[in-house]
């Protein structure tokens, strides 16, 4: 609980100092700094064994003066309100930062899905859309994949939605199967993201991909894309980790070779003798520094010895603010998380918008118009950080937050 009230208060803080740089009174913080609706529901699933088990499930929406909320529902024992308003909060300031016409909604149910069977997990996808059904809607909240949650758990609840609604709405939920009305490039949105603005990040420091030298932390979901990508562009990736240690070759290693031996979890290192630690890896000599794992990993304690003058952020809250400042004085270009990330709520608004004209896209056309928004993105936040004299982070909430402060003093709210 201690790790997410840290995570919810250290968001309200940037996002207080984000609005006071702009220029706006302390009623938009009072305003923006929670969820403007956050329901609590709970779902009676009948189990396998005939017993019933009442689980509980939130929905955060943040601001919906821009337009209507976005964000994922995760399936996870450690789910609590905390944690889903301040990611929804999150959610709000990826959308501003790549201008889509979207707040931020976030979802949650505490369960453990690797204990449940298929049939389980429908029943409880199925009865969390009938709880929160009021509230969420092609117009209104527009849910998507999150931790444990995937594809199938989607074609679940929008089936589940549609049926409520008594019309077919593939517009309520993205992240679905392709043949549901998914998007093309869905899967591998968010690497593509990071890359991107691993590229764009290159670019300032003068820097070719691939005479990159870069160092991955994490190798599931995320981090193994991400490494494929690099790994293809012709960068030299010199270290990976995953939860039991990491790899280093200076010479760059097999990314494909890792990608075949590795386990349905992303391990690998456990088939090698000679690994380092964490520890080590972030203090190898490389250009790039990606960490694509967990929170709290680049503290006061390493951003010393740190050596690439590049930091992407892949993984949510990778560094604290004490490192933040550490790297930003060390002139290191730290390309914080919610721009860095924000590869996969791009293309869900993609998703969105092909459901609601009926036409689809070719993945050709769906990465070229991620291209064009995470670059512009990417250069907006990067302006803004060099002309406000303020570092990476505070421009990505300042950019952020911009429109939806706009829109909620339009509206006359504030």
């Amino acid at each position: 609980m201690s790790e997410n009230l840290n995570l919810f208060t250290s968001t309200q803080d940037v996002i207080k100092e984000a609005l006071t740089k702009l220029g706006f009174e302390e009623e938009m913080y009072e305003l923006l700094k929670e969820p403007i609706r956050m329901l609590t529901v709970r779902i009676p699933v009948r189990m396998d064994d005939g017993k019933v088990k009442v689980f509980t499930g939130y929905r955060a929406q943040h601001n919906d003066a821009v337009g209507p909320t976005k964000g994922g529902v995760r399936f996870h024992p450690e789910v609590d309100e905390v944690e889903v308003k301040a990611l929804s909060m999150w959610m709000s300031i990826k959308c501003g930062i790549v201008n889509l016409p979207y707040g931020g909604g976030k979802g949650g149910i505490i369960c453990d899905p690797r204990t449940m069977s298929m049939g389980e997990v429908e029943r409880l996808s199925r009865g969390y859309v009938r709880a929160i059904s009021q509230v969420v809607g092609p117009t209104k909240d527009i849910p998507a994949p999150d931790v444990y949650t995937n594809s199938q758990i989607m074609a679940w609840m929008m089936d589940e939605y549609s049926s409520i609604r008594e019309n077919d709405s593939p517009g309520f939920i993205t992240g679905k199967p392709i043949v549901l009305g998914g998007s093309q490039g869905r899967e591998k949105a968010t690497a593509q993201g990071v890359t991107i603005c691993i590229e764009e990040a290159a670019k300032k420091r003068g820097l070719e991909l691939k005479d990159t030298r870069i160092v991955i932390q994490g190798f599931g979901n995320a981090g193994s894309f991400l490494s494929k990508f690099l790994y293809d562009a012709g960068a030299k990736i010199v270290g990976i980790s995953d939860a039991y240690g990491a790899l280093h070759d200076p010479d760059g290693l097999d990314i494909d070779y890792l990608l075949d031996r590795r386990d349905s979890f992303g391990t690998v290192t456990t088939l090698f003798e000679n690994t380092i630690t964490n520890k080590e890896l972030f203090e190898l000599d490389c250009d790039i520094i990606v960490p694509a794992a967990v929170s709290n990993q680049i503290t006061a304690e390493n951003a010393p010895n740190i050596k690439a003058s590049i930091v992407v952020e892949a993984a949510n809250g990778p560094t604290t603010a004490e490192a933040t400042k550490i790297l930003t004085d060390r002139g290191i270009l730290l390309v914080p998380d919610v721009l860095a990330s924000a590869g996969g709520v791009t293309v869900s608004y993609f998703e969105w918008v092909q459901n609601n004209q009926g036409y689809y896209w070719s993945e050709e056309e769906v990465n070229e118009k991620l291209l064009e928004k995470l670059v512009s993105a990417f250069n907006n936040v990067y302006d803004t950080a060099q002309n406000r004299r303020v570092d990476m982070r505070l421009a990505a909430y300042m950019v952020g937050m911009r429109n939806m402060a706009e829109a909620s003093k339009f509206r006359g709210w504030v």
